[in-house]
């Protein structure tokens, strides 16, 4: 059995991104593990593809991440990705945020292993199907891990975004129950549930996209009958909103264990 290991994490907190963080990161066996993949959402600029960075290293407060030139190199040839700026790279924090984590996590093993960060665009659902496919061949093999960026529920005005169900209490209650209804949804490893959990409800799930591609990978693999499954470890909300004024971030942690 070997672990890929799918982060939900605060891309905006450091404290609530440690709190969940920890949860997910525990599951990491560096032993195995060679190749760290890193999917994160395009926050400050639009793309319609997934792009990958200019960077040979990433610096962390522990030491210095390589990224995987080979693997860079093999994903070019398909024509699919784009180079994104070192502005670009800089400016964005979905994958930064993982970066000191993953060097923690690896740090028996520092010497043994890289990266491949992979920054995702607003990806169209036949997008997400063909990046997943691309992708799956290297969440197939057991020293490959992958790391998944993404908040959850952004809820209140500043967020143009008040989804409110009277009937779950309240709004934070509502909130909850409206994450976990997809975090099940995700469970369930289902791309086509999740795009139609999202078209329902628009939750405000910033790496929803990156998540597309996870699940589509997921998909293609159990084509060849591959048994996975997916566990949600932790949640949490940055606050408890209980009127209109308020805001909050969802969080939560959860691994892809391949048997």
């Amino acid at each position: 059995m070997s672990n890929r290991m799918v982060c939900r994490e605060a891309s905006h907190a450091g404290s609530w991104y440690t709190a969940s963080g920890t949860h997910a990161y525990k599951q990491v066996d560096p032993s195995i593990t060679r190749r760290v993949f890193i999917l994160g959402p395009s926050h400050h600029v639009p793309l319609s593809r997934c792009a990958l960075s200019p960077a040979e290293v990433y610096r962390t407060p522990l030491y210095d991440l390589r990224i995987d030139q080979k693997v860079y190199a093999d994903l070019w040839k398909t024509g699919m990705f784009e180079r994104m700026s070192l502005q670009t790279d800089e400016d964005e924090h979905s994958i930064e945020m993982h970066l000191p984590y993953t060097a923690k996590a690896m740090e028996s093993h520092k010497d043994e292993f890289s990266i491949v960060p992979v920054l995702v665009g607003a990806l169209s659902e036949s997008k997400e199907q063909e990046y997943g496919k691309l992708l799956s061949k290297y969440l197939a093999d057991p020293s490959n891990l992958f790391i998944i960026s993404s908040d959850f529920c952004h809820w209140g005005q500043r967020f143009r975004y008040t989804y409110y169900d009277e009937s779950q209490g309240e709004i934070y209650r509502s909130i909850e129950h409206l994450d976990k209804m997809g975090m099940g949804i995700i469970e369930q490893l289902d791309p086509i549930s999740f795009s139609n959990y999202l078209k329902k409800y628009h939750n405000t799930i910033c790496g929803r996209h990156p998540i597309g591609v996870l699940l589509n990978a997921v998909a293609e693999l159990k084509k060849s009958g591959l048994d996975m499954n997916f566990s949600f470890l932790n949640y949490a909300q940055s606050s408890q909103c209980r009127n209109w004024q308020d805001s909050s971030v969802s969080y939560a942690a959860g691994a892809l264990t391949v048997h």
